[in-house]
């Protein structure tokens, strides 16, 4: 059975990733208004739609090279871009290891969103390779990146807040997602 479907409705996957990129901005300009409760709301919200964007064009049947290379540039953003900057606007910006720490995991985001796109196209990879993760999963590493400023807005200053323990944390969690350890897709 041929699935027919029309041109609006090949657009929803799209539309859905660029509402997860949007809820990912958001959580910036939610920062910068010290709202930070909503800008982790954002990011959650950015990975519940990255979640759901390429099982519906799966469904659909409306898959694309476009729509891949867009959830990527909005996984960058959303859990990439949004989160270290979230976290350096909490930290107050005030010191230079905070701007290197969050360019580090910005930078380590975009690295594992690279190095999982080449992947799908490496045919050299044995038929297993496709069951396993690379690394920490994008919305996974942008939300654990947050954590330090949930336990903040959970129970408020402690050593969790402190801006050396918080730096410390957003670089391992960067390592983590350039790590080359292999999780189990099952």
């Amino acid at each position: 059975m041929v699935r027919v479907t029309t041109p609006g409705v090949r657009l929803l996957p799209n539309a859905i990733t660029v509402l997860a990129l949007c809820a990912g901005l958001s959580a910036v300009q939610f920062a910068l208004t010290k709202n930070y409760a909503m800008a982790i709301a954002s990011i959650g919200i950015a990975a519940v739609l990255d979640s759901l964007d390429g099982r519906i064009a799966r469904l659909l049947d409306a898959t694309s090279k476009m729509g891949a290379e867009l959830d990527s540039l909005s996984d960058g953003i959303s859990f990439g871009v949004a989160p270290a900057l979230v976290i350096y606007v909490w930290q107050t910006g005030a010191d230079r290891i905070g701007w290197v720490a969050s360019l580090i995991f910005a930078v380590c985001m975009i690295l594992r969103l690279a190095r999982f796109n080449t992947l799908l196209d490496d045919t050299e990879q044995p038929p297993y390779a496709s069951e396993f993760f690379v690394g920490v999963p994008a919305p996974a590493g942008g939300l654990l990146g947050m954590l330090p400023l949930v336990a903040y807005l959970q129970w408020g200053e402690g050593w969790w807040s402190s801006q050396y323990v918080v730096w410390a944390w957003t670089v391992a969690i960067a390592a983590l997602l350039i790590s080359r350890d292999r999780k189990s897709t099952r």
